[in-house]
């Protein structure tokens, strides 16, 4: 047979380089050559291999056929190249492309990649806690600047006539007090349609949106703005609560892989495991928060202080303050401004608070990353809007949360009265509206610094910190029932700061110790958006009230704050008996997502989008059975057997759970 007609293959090269004669040939590797040539067959490797063992030898004196394909990382002998140029062994381009790394290990990378997401972990809670505390404080500082302002009567006649700015003033401030009360209705539903993190953003940017209308000052520009405003207050709250609760979650995943890998992807982490990197989370991100009651007096200490009259003349009609006091300054005069401020400086200030508001937004949007992963949004939304909007009501079965409302209310009631009480009847109404800013100042940097004693629950029973802060509260409530400092009196200014630093830090233990009292009571991924919506909502509720009773004396006001604290510390207590008690509390059945779209993902047998808390209730009979808090130790009594029927959405919609609710 003539070799010369046959195709030029590698075997020919491999042999006309290492000066042996080719081998005779033998069929294709990629088709076999015969009669159908034109339609060759293709070949898998395997037969065409076996082909190759089976065929005999060419003839006695041929040796070893030379391998077709060269092993990745196989060293031939020095000097060997091909007809190219190209060296074989270790230097061939092959070797490069696909062989193995030699110095590669596989630990090590895996340690830099969970390294890497732990970090973008903190970014995450650095992003949020930074967004949070220039949101509200450019919406603090900007409030307040324009009460001063719109308060002065000479102000309002000069720049805006007969407009009827008080009016306006006092129905802004109804719609942002007003509209929380409707929160708890939609506040779940938009969470989990827009997601967390993208609640946060939108949140924000009603914020920016309230900021921007005061550029131009006119009914219907405010009012909207602060009716929208109002809306989007629980709904940033709720979502900051539970973004700052997922990240620790997702910390101790990424910091304990070995354990998930050795558990399985579907177990559950050991209940509690994430409460310390939880109470690290919350002690930043209110650290951050509470200092932007600091960051809110920058406009006035750096812009209005400059156009205010001294406290003889503002303070010339005051005559009780403190305990003494009735209703907000009564007796304060009505001109607060020596000289009016240009617009074209108050154009500067809203634009600087405008550009922060911008940088919230664009912290929130860049560097705050997905609470949930894509396939977790998905089972959060199917699972039915009317049952999302019916589990914040359906969560009043349970009795811890039952007990936290009076401490959910009082967190309402001291911040507000940090603001206004302290600040306005005890701080302006004796040294002066020039130091209002300095007392918030103060307030401010004592909750800040405070934060960081809510890491103390690392070491002390879980209800100290929370305990501590009622316990500060109550004693310093108790100082003011007795306290009436006279107007213009500058001797007592040194106490005023010291309680004021006080009760920072009293604010400080229980917004601490309350958010992470609840991402420890409540660690389902299913629910957290609930619980953080049903804290805010009745913080809102508190806010309201205050709002209502701003007319009231300040015994009045020591009184309701009184007894709502010592209400709230034992109510709380009382919980923490049940609960060491091993009474088990009752909570609402999360349903099974329903997914409308049943893609290639959805039809396995093997369902890969099954939430943790799924995989843990009777691999995937999640919906037989009635959940529960699990409670420490074995469980009492024999456990149900046999497979249940699932509920139809009509129980569902009712809440039910088939024939197996009890």
């Amino acid at each position: 047979m003539d070799t010369r007609a046959l195709p030029y293959t590698h075997a020919h090269a491999h042999a006309h380089a290492l000066g042996t004669p080719p081998a005779a040939p033998g069929p294709s590797l990629v088709e076999e050559v015969g009669p159908g040539a034109g339609r060759g067959r293709s070949r898998r490797p395997e037969e065409v291999a076996g082909r190759c063992r089976t065929s005999p030898p060419a003839g006695p004196a041929m040796e070893a056929e030379p391998q077709l394909y060269p092993v990745a990382g196989a060293v031939g002998a020095q000097g060997d190249e091909d007809q190219l140029g190209v060296p074989d062994g270790p230097e061939a381009p092959l070797d490069e492309l696909v062989g193995a790394y030699p110095n590669y290990n596989e630990q090590e990378e895996e340690r830099r990649y969970y390294r890497r997401k732990r970090l973008g972990v903190l970014t995450n809670v650095l992003a949020a806690s930074a967004g949070g505390m220039l949101t509200y404080g450019v919406y603090l500082g900007l409030l307040q600047m324009q009460l001063i302002l719109h308060y002065d009567e000479t102000y309002r006649e000069v720049k805006y006539g007969n407009m009827g700015l008080p009016d306006i003033d006092s129905k802004m401030l109804m719609g942002i007090n007003v509209t929380p009360i409707v929160a708890l209705l939609y506040t779940p539903v938009l969470i989990r349609f827009f997601g967390t993190k993208w609640m946060m953003f939108l949140a924000v940017g009603i914020y920016a949106l309230f900021v921007s209308t005061n550029y131009w000052e006119r009914y219907y520009t405010l009012v909207p703005s602060a009716v929208a405003l109002g809306m989007a207050i629980v709904p940033l709250w709720a979502s900051m609560g539970n973004y700052i609760t997922r990240m620790a979650q997702k910390y101790y995943e990424y910091s304990h892989y070995k354990e998930q890998d050795e558990q399985g992807p579907q177990q559950r982490p050991p209940r509690g495991s994430h409460a310390p990197y939880l109470l690290v989370f919350q002690a930043i991100f209110y650290s951050f928060f509470h200092l932007s009651f600091a960051c809110a007096q920058l406009p006035m200490i750096y812009f209005l202080n400059h156009y205010l009259y001294d406290l003889n003349h503002t303070l010339y009609k005051v005559q009780n303050c403190g305990t003494n006091s009735q209703g907000i300054l009564t007796g304060f005069n009505k001109t607060v401004l020596r000289t009016l401020p240009r617009s074209r400086n108050l154009i500067v200030v809203e634009s600087v608070l405008m550009a922060v508001a911008f940088l919230a937004m664009l912290l929130v949007l860049g560097l705050c990353g997905a609470a949930y992963r894509p396939t977790e949004e998905i089972d959060l939304r199917s699972v039915g809007w009317g049952n999302i909007f019916q589990l914040p009501f359906k969560h009043v079965r349970d009795f811890r949360l039952r007990h936290l409302v009076p401490f959910f209310i009082y967190s309402g009631f001291e911040v507000l009265f940090a603001c206004t009480g302290l600040a306005l009847g005890y701080g302006v109404c004796s040294v002066g509206l020039e130091r209002l800013a300095y007392v918030l100042v103060a307030y401010s940097l004592g909750a800040s610094a405070a934060s960081a004693l809510g890491l103390l629950g690392l070491w002390l029973p879980r209800p100290a910190p929370l305990v501590a802060g009622a316990g500060l509260h109550l004693l310093l409530t108790v100082s003011l029932f007795f306290w009436a400092p006279a107007p213009r009196v500058l001797q007592h200014i040194g106490v005023l700061y010291a309680v004021a630093v006080l009760w920072g830090v009293g604010s400080a233990l229980n917004k601490t110790g309350l958010s992470t009292l609840l991402g420890i009571l409540y660690e389902d991924k299913e629910r957290q958006d609930f619980i953080f919506t049903i804290y805010h909502w009745w913080q809102a509720i508190a806010i309201f009230a205050v709002y209502l009773g701003s007319s009231l004396p300040m015994k009045a006001k020591l009184t309701v704050l009184l007894v709502t604290l010592v209400t709230a510390a034992a109510s709380y207590l009382w919980m923490e008996q049940k609960l060491r008690r091993g009474v088990v509390p009752r909570q609402p059945r999360i349903p099974r997502p329903q997914h409308k779209v049943r893609g290639y993902r959805y039809l396995e047998e093997d369902n890969s989008d099954e939430s943790d808390t799924e995989g843990e209730r009777g691999g995937g009979r999640g919906d037989c059975v009635e959940e529960e808090a699990r409670p420490v130790g074995p469980e009492p009594g024999p456990k149900p057997a046999g497979l249940c029927r699932r509920p139809c959405p009509y129980e569902q919609a009712l809440g039910g759970d088939g024939p197996e609710e009890q």
